[in-house]
């Protein structure tokens, strides 16, 4: 049973002002990467980040997003990236590397630059099991990546005071 992600993150204000958030989307599957930003969007406005402080960006696929998220960690764009994705297994081990190496990928990118990249590239076994993690519902996983870039973000605020 999926979670449902209806909780409030209680984030200072302080923190909320400096955030620099990042999306980064892949195309492929749209109508579904399209659901988990709309949600993820939600969850980032509900909860206080103005609408310019995030950043969207759309790659054709999720194998891509990890050149993007170095991009924007390099060029210092944003405190946190969120990466979203939908790999949906097909007949071959295509699936596999898609997801394997869009997430490390990923992590590479977060270590390298010390920002966080919350990662919500879901692989899934079937069309079903997507509509369920990317559906307009409050279990999609585009809300959950917005509510862990908020805790993120004020876990990484503790690093910064001096």
């Amino acid at each position: 049973m999926l979670k449902k992600h209806t909780e409030k993150i209680e984030i200072p204000r302080t923190v909320l002002d400096k955030a620099r958030i990042a999306i980064v989307r892949a195309q492929f599957n749209g109508q579904l990467t399209e659901s988990l930003e709309k949600h993820c969007l939600a969850a980032l406005l509900e909860h206080g980040v103005k609408k310019d402080q995030i950043l969207q960006f759309q790659v054709p696929g999720s194998l891509e997003i990890p050149i993007i998220a170095q991009n924007i960690a390099k060029a210092k764009k944003a405190n946190i990236i969120i990466a979203l994705g939908v790999v949906i297994k097909g007949d071959t081990y295509h699936f596999e590397i898609v997801a394997n190496e869009c997430a490390r990928g990923c992590m590479d990118v977060a270590l390298k630059y010390n920002v966080p990249i919350i990662f919500e590239v879901i692989p899934v076994y079937n069309l079903a099991q997507a509509k369920k993690r990317a559906g307009n519902n409050n279990q999609n996983k585009g809300r959950e990546a917005a509510l862990a870039a908020l805790k993120m973000l004020n876990v990484m605020s503790n690093f910064a005071r001096k």
